[in-house]
């Protein structure tokens, strides 16, 4: 399962790291755009696989953010 970016932006940060259990609807990590800080939620419960962005970097809509298993 894939966390993507709903929209363009910088990730500011992760509210999760590889191998933390994930609910439904939590926060895995916040982007900024427009000077807008923009929370990003996982859709399903799992556990942090992988995360494929750097802090800092500007990401695309629909750019995978978080992997859960």
């Amino acid at each position: 399962m894939e966390i993507a970016s709903p929209m363009a932006g910088m990730l500011i940060r992760y509210s999760v790291g590889v191998g933390d259990a994930v609910a439904e609807g939590q926060e895995v990590a916040v982007l900024e755009s427009m000077k807008m800080e923009v929370p990003v939620t996982s859709s399903h419960d799992g556990t942090v696989a992988d995360l494929h962005a750097e802090v800092g970097a500007f990401v695309q809509e629909g750019e995978s953010l978080v992997s859960l298993q």
